[in-house]
């Protein structure tokens, strides 16, 4: 039998995913699963889209161009325009998902064995993108001590080198949930010059603040014409997370047509649904505010019970819908199997995702697991009840972790 790529052997596992067959083994003996493993929001996607959807004239379901149907770029612009950052039709493109948005810029900003600047822990695609574009990722720490604060210019200045082409953020972060505000934002945009670097920003959770202060896009900041990238998506904005219709924006217009040659190999980003991401966006802002407000309820609630529970750590949480916690456990992964096999509470348990596949470092992350509060609160507080039962009786942990559980 003929030998798999290296690049496949490379590719990691999602450790959002991989645990999903002990999910289904639980589920056919009669076992309820509280989700928290995964971002799909169980609120409702805008009328607006499937108003859309179902009133979409078109007999044949065409392709779209390559850069997108050009009367949803065109809206995106007035919706980016209208939150203060300007950009013209040229800057932006369709793409399949966020995700595609940010493989393209990979592939066009780097060449194989580049390397990127993440703060960890990240997303956990980034390491499976990095592998496809054939870049090294190169972390750095940040920590749930100071919940998960932005590393100091200093430490991003320590790992630059000669390979170096890119950072990395997610702002409001996942799996964190912290948001990083204009002076932090500043001080990577001085890196990024004096290096001549780009600064990628996954901005999908924009929506999703709960300071009372606007979050700052790097679209905002000065003098990044050639170096800001960001990445959007209507999966978190509009709960509409099966549509897969993302962005990528950038007023660099050398990067964006070679994106757009990335984008005519792949022919186009789903047509249908384009349509329903451009209805959406007319959807009223009472929508986004019921919705954001129903998101700082349920964190509310997550953070409350979280931190009633002896031995766990859990930072504070300022944005997106997502909490990396500290567990009095041995291990994350073992742990979130032994949930899925061997607890219930009322005919139920918690599925969550172990933490330490969202880091780069070896070893890192791996008494955490993140928690996305995506469940309404009356669910996220039977979670969470299910969660503190299952820590009294988990046998995988020291005799001090069990003190602090007290047990």
């Amino acid at each position: 039998m003929p030998k798999l790529s290296e690049r496949a052997h490379a590719m990691p596992a999602s450790p959002i995913r991989k645990l999903m067959p002990y999910a289904e083994s639980a589920k056919r003996r009669g076992v309820h699963i509280y989700h928290l493993n995964i971002g799909q929001p169980d609120v409702e996607t805008p009328a607006e889209f499937w108003n859309a959807i179902r009133d979409f004239p078109n007999r044949t379901l065409e392709y779209s161009h390559s850069a997108g149907i050009e009367s949803l770029r065109k809206r995106c612009v007035e919706s980016y325009r209208a939150a203060g950052l300007e950009i013209e039709t040229a800057d932006l493109m369709v793409t399949t998902a966020g995700s595609e948005a940010l493989i393209f810029a990979l592939l066009c900003c780097l060449n194989p064995g580049d390397e990127v600047i993440v703060p960890e822990p990240f997303y956990a695609n980034y390491n499976g993108f990095a592998v496809q574009a054939g870049v090294t990722v190169v972390p750095i720490r940040t920590y749930i001590e100071n919940d998960f604060a932005l590393p100091p210019a200093e430490a991003f200045e320590r790992v630059i080198t000669p390979r170096t082409r890119a950072i990395v953020i997610c702002n409001p972060n996942n799996p964190t949930g912290t948001v990083y505000d204009r002076p932090q934002l500043e001080g990577l945009r001085e890196i990024v010059l004096r290096h001549d670097l780009y600064l990628f920003a996954d901005e999908v959770y924009r929506e999703f603040v709960y300071t009372g202060t606007p979050p700052t896009s790097v679209l905002s900041l000065a003098g990044l014409e050639g170096h800001a990238v960001v990445f959007d998506s209507v999966s978190k904005k509009f709960s509409a997370c099966g549509a897969r219709v993302g962005f990528l924006i950038s007023r660099n217009h050398e990067l964006m047509e070679a994106a757009l040659r990335f984008g005519q190999a792949r022919l186009s980003a789903p047509t249908l649904e384009q349509h329903g991401a451009e209805a959406a966006l007319d959807a009223p802002r009472s929508y986004f505010e019921g919705v954001r407000t129903e998101y700082m309820a349920r964190r509310d609630a997550l953070v409350a019970a979280l931190r009633t529970m002896n031995g766990v750590v859990c930072p504070k949480i300022d944005g997106a819908f997502y909490a990396t916690v500290r567990l009095p456990i041995d291990d994350g992964e073992t742990f979130a199997r032994w949930l899925l096999e061997h607890h219930v509470f009322e005919g139920s348990t918690v599925m969550l995702a172990p933490a330490d596949g969202f880091y780069a470092t070896k070893g890192a992350g791996k008494d955490e697991v993140r928690i996305a509060y995506v469940l309404g609160v009356d669910r996220i507080v039977k979670a969470m009840e299910c969660l503190r039962r299952a820590l009294a009786t988990y046998p995988g942990r020291t005799c001090e972790q069990a003190v602090a559980a007290g047990v």
